[in-house]
């Protein structure tokens, strides 16, 4: 099996060295390169390109949210996960929105980094108990100044009861195969649901989706 390429961006080179140390014990995982700022990463990608890209938020040059900005315009595909010590709300929705695949605070435990880095593989994002907590107080801030009577409904998004379904335990942390189990539908159905509320939404990738399935009222969910 090919092994994950991944990419770690941080100027500090202690936090560097620390996390490369992690990444070096995790089975399947190889770090391809390193950069100190947002320039220096978009310079080495080219000749590299990794599956996966640690990104350090604050940095001089070209920080994180610029960084992402560049990288989702020329390589999509590549998944990116904010690495930061900051965990406000609106930070977390705004990145989510611009197309990050995960958000992991910088005193994380190393195991979580590992799960991290599989679930952007496997299904495309990776949300945190306090990232999931953020987007489920924006969503009831809304909802007391708008009082919707049915988020679906009000919706300009309009999608099917499946759909909606499928959205609202995307929302709520579960993998395709969870979906698929918990709903009866095959894997692949489940994944043809995604694409299309991804399409629907206008939105670059599922971690995406999610931020504006929150913004927008599309989902009332049962995660605390």
């Amino acid at each position: 099996m090919r092994k994950i390429k991944i990419a770690l961006c941080d100027d500090h080179t202690l936090f560097r060295v620390g996390m490369a140390t992690i990444l070096g014990q995790v089975h399947g995982v190889d770090l391809i390169l390193e950069a100190a700022n947002g320039q220096e990463l978009i310079d080495k990608i080219p000749g590299k390109m990794p599956d996966v890209v640690l990104l350090d938020l604050q940095m001089p040059i070209l920080d994180g949210a610029a960084t992402t900005d560049y990288i989702r315009e020329h390589w999509p595909l590549v998944k990116i996960i904010i690495l930061t010590m900051h965990d406000e709300d609106r930070m977390v929705l705004h990145l989510l929105e611009k197309g990050v695949s995960g958000y992991l605070l910088k005193d994380a435990e190393a195991g979580e980094v590992e799960t991290a880095i599989r679930k952007v593989m496997d299904e495309g994002v990776y949300l945190t108990e306090f990232v999931s907590k953020a987007m489920l107080r924006k969503m009831t801030n809304k909802t007391r100044i708008d009082k919707p009577t049915n988020a679906f409904y009000n919706s300009k998004i309009l999608l099917s009861e499946r759909e909606k379904e499928v959205l609202t335990l995307i929302c709520e942390g579960m993998s395709t195969n969870e979906i698929s189990e918990k709903i009866f539908l095959s894997p692949r159905t489940v994944e043809g649901h995604r694409l299309r509320i991804l399409e629907k939404t206008g939105t670059k990738n599922t971690a995406g989706m999610v931020a504006y399935a929150f913004k927008n009222d599309l989902v009332t969910t049962s995660f605390v």
